[in-house]
């Protein structure tokens, strides 16, 4: 694992887009193409603000998205179809796009997709409640299906309403199709872009525990090749935990 500290959310997300596109260049010219998974919220902003400005011949890329509510329309401001097309689709002439889609039958041919070949890199974010793609605590770390139909836990929906993806909690959807842990874990190389102080509790108990799917970020840390991206406000609180535990490669840009 290694954890790069940005002073800022954009110094990150700059840095960030750097390395994704370093590893998609790099699969492009080993293997012709690469295939990517990118994840969306506001944590996610800079990221994909700088990663549209790097130099990719996009035309070689396979993107896949981690998750969407069921039933959510793509012109809803939440759909996360929608955001992905206004922040990276329509600003790329990105290759092929894989977007989740409420049916069986849209799963069915998802999960075929992704499987047909390895994922060069994730951006995968963490939550405020610790959750990797939608699945929230207690994560099911078992499961072998690619997507999965889950539950959205109050501090899930709280953080989307606090986002203003919402007007109200009840109008926070309480169900989700999301991209399995298992899946995540398939990806070659994941990288998480973790800013702001919101971000700071889970950014802590994600590197002060041990593996456990009631904090499911912590899976990430046993991945053979993660990179955990925060800002001075994510990393607050953590700072101290990664001296004491001594089990990081720390490359400190404060």
């Amino acid at each position: 694992m290694k954890i790069v500290i940005s002073k800022t959310s954009d110094e990150l997300g700059r840095r960030a887009a750097a390395e994704t596109a370093k590893i998609i260049n790099a699969a492009i010219a080993k293997n012709g193409r690469a295939r990517i998974v990118l994840s969306t919220g506001a944590s996610q902003f800079d990221t994909l603000k700088h990663l549209v400005e790097e130099k990719v011949d996009w035309s070689k890329v396979e993107m896949f998205h981690l998750d969407e509510y069921v039933n959510m329309p793509e012109t809803h401001p939440a759909s996360f179809r929608k955001y992905l097309k206004e922040r990276f689709v329509e600003k790329t002439n990105v290759g092929k796009v894989n977007f989740v889609e409420s049916s069986p039958e849209g799963i069915a041919a998802l999960t075929e997709e992704i499987k047909s070949a390895p994922i060069d890199v994730g951006l995968i974010g963490i939550g405020r409640n610790s959750h990797i793609a939608f699945n929230d605590p207690p994560a099911d770390f078992d499961t072998r299906a690619s997507y999965l139909v889950v539950k959205l836990d109050d501090a899930c929906r709280n953080q989307q309403l606090a986002e203003g993806w919402f007007p109200t909690i009840d109008d926070v959807p309480t169900e989700a199709i999301s991209m399995s842990v298992w899946q995540i874990m398939q990806c070659k190389v994941i990288i998480s872009a973790v800013p702001h102080a919101e971000k700071a509790w889970a950014v802590a108990q994600t590197l002060a525990n041990e593996l456990t799917n009631k904090i499911p970020a912590t899976m990430l840390k046993t991945h053979e090749n993660f990179q955990l991206f925060v800002d001075a406000d994510s990393y607050a609180d953590a700072g101290e935990i990664v001296t004491l535990k001594g089990e990081t490669v720390c490359e400190d840009y404060r």
